[in-house]
């Protein structure tokens, strides 16, 4: 598209200029952040209309979320090395135009596997736009306005996944399900438009990066192996030939992964990182965190197959997570700058705990308070034990390496979403078997309720169990970040006192 408008250097915009493309830019990545939290938080509650709808199965219908994020998590480090290469505004545009065709095929989607397919789409799409949004706002910002144009992308997360779930409920009951994907196009051409005429070019600002292909290419047979094996397992059990030869690769991959990335000159992931014991832990917590999230999707299949709720009312009770996480949210990181990160880290890991524990007691005469009361621990927990972390990550590592450190930062929770699904998935299918014994393993809609309730309460406690070993390598952070404050400490003083006339 041409246009007569000129774009100031992102390097030094002039004060004037600072409301056009700024404000403008920030609009039109905001709008494709908006739509993805959306999407996500959406299909959540779809998954079983979904599934009757398109007469599938609990196993197969959970593709249609692992198609999406096991493709975000592959492409997403190797895309923000591309942006870097090639720039980020021609990057971004290509996966906002992809991210819109595939939520229109999406919406056109004959049968359940073109569903899973153009979902994949999608998911290029969100991978290349997601992985470049926060760079983008981070260069065209000025620096007394960065902190302020970030903080806008955290409140549209917020916004997208706290009206996800009621406009999904709303959707899906009285339009269907079609229009959960079909709200993007609009939003998305609306997007594109204003990326196209009012986003400067930004270009490349480093040269002579090569991808990591081989490592790339690992991760995604790694996690397609992983996924395929767990969901296979739900069908056909975990003992089957094909369940542990799926599985077997996937060990092998994530093997063949670490032998790649020590050798290779641009890694994907830099495993140097890592021997910071800090660095490791926090890292670690933050991808339990994540796979415990992830159960969310089996909430609704709950609610609706065993409570008889309809969508709408699903929609709304879905609401209590993120709203009481976006209320603390806020707080948590000033807290953390005042107090220190361990112990607010921990804290929150402790609500999340007694939340999921309570959670694990919901019964099929539970009330809409009652569940509203049971979950609402899980997403203060969520939210005063999010800022502290990332800033005990953050803080682990030397200033040159901090765009590693929040590349992997980011990597963490598409992996622990691409992980966690599958595995909460698996959990809360065998809890289920073991109350139904019976053959048919995956097909919700004909289970008893007190199967499915049996399956809430075993996925509930497998994660507070997750949890508990988050909070141990916690109370093991505090530790170590202690001694190592103690042994600067006798430093100086050591130091000190050898001075000369001291």
């Amino acid at each position: 598209m041409s246009t007569t408008h000129s774009h100031p250097s992102p390097a030094g915009p002039d004060a004037g200029d600072i409301p056009k493309y700024t404000f403008l830019s920030m609009i039109g990545v905001n709008m494709m952040v908006f739509m993805a939290t959306l999407d996500m938080s959406i299909v959540n509650v779809a998954l079983p209309s979904l599934a009757r709808q398109l007469d599938t199965d609990f196993a197969t219908v959970q593709w249609v979320i692992l198609s999406y994020v096991l493709v975000v998590a592959s492409l997403l480090l190797l895309v923000s090395r591309l942006g870097d290469m090639r720039g980020k505004k021609g990057i971004f545009s290509l996966g906002l135009g992809l991210f819109t065709l595939g939520s229109l095929l999406c919406g056109l989607a004959p049968s359940v596997g073109w569903l899973i397919f153009f979902r994949a789409v999608q998911g290029i799409g969100a991978a290349m736009s997601q992985a470049l949004g926060i760079a983008i706002v981070t260069e065209i910002a000025p620096p007394g306005r960065r902190g302020r144009a970030i903080g806008l992308i955290g409140a549209t997360v917020a916004m997208g996944l706290a009206l996800g779930p009621s406009l999904g409920g709303v959707i899906i009951e009285y339009i269907g399900w079609r229009w959960i994907f079909l709200i993007n196009v609009p939003l998305g051409i609306l997007a594109q438009w204003i990326i196209a005429r009012y986003m400067p070019p930004l270009p490349p600002r480093r040269s002579g990066q090569r991808f990591d292909i081989p490592g790339a290419v690992l991760v995604a047979l790694t996690l397609a192996a992983y996924s395929m094996g767990m969901t296979m397992g739900q069908k056909v059990g975990f003992a089957a030939p094909l369940s542990l030869a799926l599985l077997g690769t996937a060990l092998l991959g994530l093997a063949g992964f670490i032998h790649v990335e020590r050798r290779s000159p641009d890694p994907m992931i830099d495993l140097k990182l890592f021997a910071n014991p800090l660095f490791s832990i926090n890292l670690v917590m933050s991808v339990l965190v994540f796979i415990s999230l992830s159960a969310g999707f089996i909430m609704p299949f709950f609610l609706q197959f065993a409570q008889d709720r309809p969508p709408s009312e699903v929609g709304l009770m879905m609401m209590a997570i993120p709203l009481s996480m976006g209320l603390v949210a806020p707080f948590a990181g000033a807290l953390s700058d005042r107090f220190g990160p361990r112990g607010l880290s921990l804290l929150g890991l402790l609500i999340l705990i007694s939340g999921c524990l309570a959670v694990s007691t919901l019964t099929l005469d539970t009330p809409w308070w009652g569940f509203v009361l049971r979950v609402v621990p899980v997403g203060l927990g969520v939210g005063l034990f999010q800022a502290p972390n990332n800033s005990a990550i953050m803080g682990a590592v030397p200033q040159e390496r901090l765009g590693v450190a929040s590349g992997l930062l980011n990597y963490s929770r598409v992996f622990g979403q691409s992980t966690g699904l599958p595995l909460i998935g698996s959990i809360f299918t065998l809890f289920v078997v073991s109350v139904t014994l019976e053959p048919v393993r995956t097909d919700f809609a004909v289970v008893s309720a007190e199967a499915l309730a049996a399956g809430i309460a075993g996925a509930y406690r497998f994660q507070a169990g997750l949890l508990l070993a988050a909070a141990a390598l916690g109370i093991a952070a505090w530790i170590i970040d202690h001694r190592n404050t103690q042994t600067k400490t006798d430093h100086d003083g050591t130091a000190q006192r050898t001075l000369p006339g001291s």
